[in-house]
């Protein structure tokens, strides 16, 4: 599913009105009609429940003024409450004004914070509010009549539908500014928006349903917009190849260089998601005090014990190199520790390594605020959660989780990698300018060693061929579908990431056969 901004939805609108001639008054009365039938499955039977529509300013509002007739057609009673001046409404919305006025709906004028309690007064007896007040064109925090009103209908718990957009939401981005209706159901126009599926706007949109209203899908389709939402038939594109015909060779060979004293869990954990994602063959380079663990733990893996005893330095660095001979892709960083040698090492394995390579945990921690340029041409895929992208960026971690699309994009962009930003809809962001956001997952991911789980399955994918974009798109879909597939059996808490690992197949499986339905 694609994901557009509000600037890509503009342009949208502005196309198919100047070069397919659909005026915008029809996409206006398309995109209300479209709403109250998607109101309608949501409340069912309409005639005898009573909802309070609120229209802004904007074309957000003229989209309620459309609703609010088709629900009056409907034997709903309807309430308007503008929080406008009738003489400050423009184009189609002040056509579809005239209408409303025209067919004597109740309405009542809101222009002032002394006002609200005498509009809203009869709040508490309609059975659900129409959002229709500032849509997806604000880009400054809400305030006067339209911060008292957000405020009052969440305390008031009534439920809300959303039109196109939960008001005070930047639609972007997914920032609340500064206060947001909270909606149970969102209908958006055309497409899906960038804010509506990532934290923390995704909290606040509820259902989100797309409803169609006459854009042509040849706009829509020459139209270049680079951020989608992951859903099976786009993991199934994604898909590596399974030859009958193939062998352990054909699948690639993983290099993982991961733990240290007191982690050795980690490394095993990366290399049980690695295996569990259809490699043909991981090797594991561990320090060798640590050596005995790894080959009595996990049976499917090898090892190349190196020089240090518990803890990497660059003195390991020869016999990596020499361990790379052969190799498909690297994954760096579960479990490897902070020591300074281990820092530098990583830095060197990340500036000279010709390899597709995972940057995970430890690894992006050494290079915290002082990340290297790799090899040109040589795409590494780095996997933060919140707190090492805040590190990674110098920004504050509350920075990062209010535009988690922006502060992912601009590390992409800016340093040459792939990032993939974890977390509630994990974020991935290519250098080219490219997005996409995982809808899989739930809360049963936030425990110890899920993480390395995932970089285990990236760098499966990329020892199987898959481009940087693609392995870490589908690997984070697939280590979610894994979760929620263990949360219907268990419950959203308590699997192990060792039990998500074992998933993994019949993960992969759903996504493979969803192609054949």
């Amino acid at each position: 599913m694609r994901l557009a901004t509000a600037a890509e939805m503009r342009a949208l609108d502005r196309r198919a009105i100047d070069d397919y001639g659909l005026p915008g008054v029809v996409l206006m009365e398309n995109a209300g009609r479209a709403a109250f039938a998607a109101i309608r499955r949501w409340r069912g039977r309409l005639a005898g429940q009573s909802a309070l529509v609120l229209v802004g300013p904007g074309n957000n509002g003229g989209d309620g003024l459309v609703i609010a007739r088709y629900l009056s057609q409907a034997g709903c009673r309807v309430e308007i409450v503008l929080l406008a001046r009738p003489a400050d409404l423009r184009g189609e919305t002040a056509s579809n004004w005239l209408i409303v006025k025209r067919l004597a709906l109740p309405v009542r004028e809101l222009t002032d914070e002394g006002q609200v309690d005498e509009a809203l007064a009869g709040l508490m007896r309609v059975d659900f509010v129409v959002d229709a007040l500032l849509g997806t064109g604000l880009t400054r925090p809400v305030s006067g009549p339209f911060a008292a009103v957000i405020e009052r209908l969440n305390q008031a718990g009534r439920p809300v539908v959303a039109v196109d957009m939960p008001s005070g939401l930047d639609s972007d981005s997914g920032r609340v500014l500064g206060g947001c209706l909270r909606a149970e159901l969102t209908v958006t126009f055309a497409l899906a928006k960038r804010g509506q599926v990532v934290t923390p706007g995704r909290g606040y949109v509820g259902r989100l349903e797309v409803v169609d209203i006459g854009i042509p899908e040849a706009a829509v389709r020459e139209s270049v917009i680079k951020a989608e939402l992951l859903d099976l038939a786009a993991a199934a594109r994604l898909l590596p190849p399974r030859p009958a015909d193939g062998h352990k060779g054909t699948f690639g060979h993983l290099l993982l260089v991961a733990g240290s004293q007191g982690k050795t869990g980690a490394a095993l954990l990366a290399a049980h998601g690695a295996l569990r994602s259809g490699v043909g063959l991981v090797t594991l380079g561990v320090a060798k005090g640590l050596n005995p663990i790894f080959e009595a733990s996990l049976l499917e893996a090898m090892t190349v014990p190196l020089a240090s005893e518990h803890w990497l330095n660059p003195d390991d660095l020869p016999a990596l190199m020499a361990a790379l001979s052969g190799k498909d892709a690297l994954v760096l960083g579960p479990g490897l520790g902070l020591e300074e040698g281990t820092a530098t090492l990583v830095a060197r394995l990340y500036q000279e390594l010709i390899l597709p390579s995972v940057i995970d945990a430890d690894a992006l921690n050494c290079l915290a605020g002082k990340l290297p340029a790799a090899p040109a041409g040589m795409v590494r895929v780095l996997t933060p959660h919140p707190g090492e992208m805040a590190r990674l960026t110098g920004l504050a971690v509350a920075e990062v989780q209010a535009d988690r699309l922006g502060v992912a994009a601009a590390l992409a962009r800016e340093q040459g990698v792939v990032v993939l930003l974890k977390g509630a809809g994990t974020v991935i962001a290519a250098p080219d300018g490219r997005l996409a956001v995982n809808p899989t997952g739930n809360a049963g991911l936030a425990s110890g060693g899920m993480g390395d789980v995932l970089a285990g399955v990236i760098g499966a994918l990329l020892a199987q061929g898959l481009e940087p974009f693609a392995a870490a798109g589908l690997g984070a879909y697939a280590h979610g579908l894994a979760a929620d597939r263990l949360a219907r059996g268990l419950g959203r808490g308590g699997f192990l990431a060792s039990e998500l690992a074992a998933e993994l197949p019949a993960a992969f499986q759903e996504i493979a056969l969803s192609a054949l339905e």
